[in-house]
């Protein structure tokens, strides 16, 4: 986790970022020295160590193989489980998944090969702006408006319902790192598929109501592979600052290197993902679509000195021309909380608030006064 290493009072010059178009390489060219201010975005020492690793041992976890069932008694307390883990965090650890930990360790051994191209190789896909571009590589969390940066690379991809992956690395390798891809895309998919069908129960709603109003088969699909090099002076600098997710459902795997911290009860909390496990948090849609019962939850991504950390996260949305906002059968006994909107309109609106302290929830959420 991050070092407690003593501040250092010299003060480093700000670096331009067109001269940072990768973290990886500009920190291994970097050496040991200072990072540069404008990468300074935890101002407070205790930012990031003062967490609350004694709750760490309360994150829910969801076994897959109970809430698939074919026994009703087995299932229905499972999707009790699910929905108190959902109410509770907006957050579990999933188990017993059936997606293979041979292909999930194939599938961040192939997309570390990307990231460990040359950076010119990467230049045709650079991040131009446009979140719906098929193929995004970049670094920072978003380069363009912000004055404070950090300290990671990304590759982005869109995976549905169109399957899309970079043509590099080239040969055998990239061949088999696409189907690789496309399998676990898929394999998420029907995981998220399940998944839904057990909160859309939980939330008195027949199995496949949140599936069919939104479009989910035909949904949006982004897969993010993040890097995070080791950071000269972890505890001046985040990997990702703190945020929620857009879509209905995330699944994150790791190379085994902590780094993610999620906001429970206001406190930050380690998460030490036990093994061959999703973590899965919910995403803005869901919480919207349940009316606020299950709240998407705050997450961030800290440093270390020592190792790389590679995240590799999946997305999983409504598709993009769908109204999302709060299921119809829960307003017959209660205000909707939230207004509804395209879930593509929302995506751009999520995205102009990544640099606010705003939500981009916020923003379609209805006063109390109404």
């Amino acid at each position: 986790m991050a070092s407690a290493t003593t501040i250092s009072s010299s003060e480093p010059t700000k670096v331009h970022t067109s001269n940072i178009s990768s973290i990886k390489a500009f920190a291994e060219s970097n050496g040991t020295s200072l990072i540069p201010s404008n990468y300074h975005s935890l101002t407070e020492h205790g930012d990031i160590i003062d967490v609350a690793d004694e709750i760490a041992a309360s994150i829910p976890i969801i076994d897959f193989s109970l809430l698939t069932s074919d026994d009703p008694q087995i299932h229905t307390k499972a999707v009790h489980e699910l929905a108190k883990a959902c109410s509770e965090w907006g957050f579990f650890m999933l188990t017993n998944h059936g997606i293979p930990e041979s292909l999930m360790e194939e599938l961040m051994k192939k997309s570390l090969e990307f990231h460990d191209l040359p950076v010119e190789e990467k230049k045709e896909f650079g991040d131009n702006g446009e979140p719906f571009s098929p193929i995004r590589h970049g670094t920072s969390f978003h380069l363009p408006a912000e004055s404070v940066h950090f300290w990671r690379d990304y590759l982005k991809v869109l995976t549905s319902p169109q399957f899309n992956f970079p043509h590099k690395p080239p040969g055998y390798s990239q061949h088999l790192c696409r189907e690789v891809a496309f399998e676990y895309s898929q394999k998420i998919t029907w995981v998220a598929r399940k998944l839904i069908q057990g909160i859309s129960e939980s939330l008195g709603l027949e199995s496949n109501s949140i599936i069919e109003s939104s479009g989910f088969d035909s949904g949006q699909q982004i897969m993010a592979v993040n890097l995070y090099p080791p950071c000269p002076q972890p505890y001046l600098a985040l990997g990702l600052p703190a945020h929620s997710d857009v879509g209905f459902l995330t699944f994150l795997i790791e190379n085994g290197i902590g780094g993610l911290q999620v906001k429970h009860e206001d406190k930050w909390i380690n998460v030490n993902p036990i093994p061959n496990c999703l973590v899965v948090n919910i995403g803005d849609q869901l919480e919207a679509v349940s009316n606020g019962r299950y709240e998407s939850v705050l997450h961030r991504a800290i440093l270390n000195n020592k190792d790389t950390r590679i995240s590799l996260v999946v997305v999983n949305g409504p598709a993009e021309d769908r109204d999302i906002g709060p299921a119809p059968e829960l307003l017959l006994k209660e205000k909707p909380l939230f207004k509804s909107i395209k879930y593509r309109d929302y995506f751009l609106l999520q995205q102009k608030s990544r640099l606010s302290d705003e939500r981009a929830l916020d923003k379609i959420r209805y006063s109390a006064q109404q």
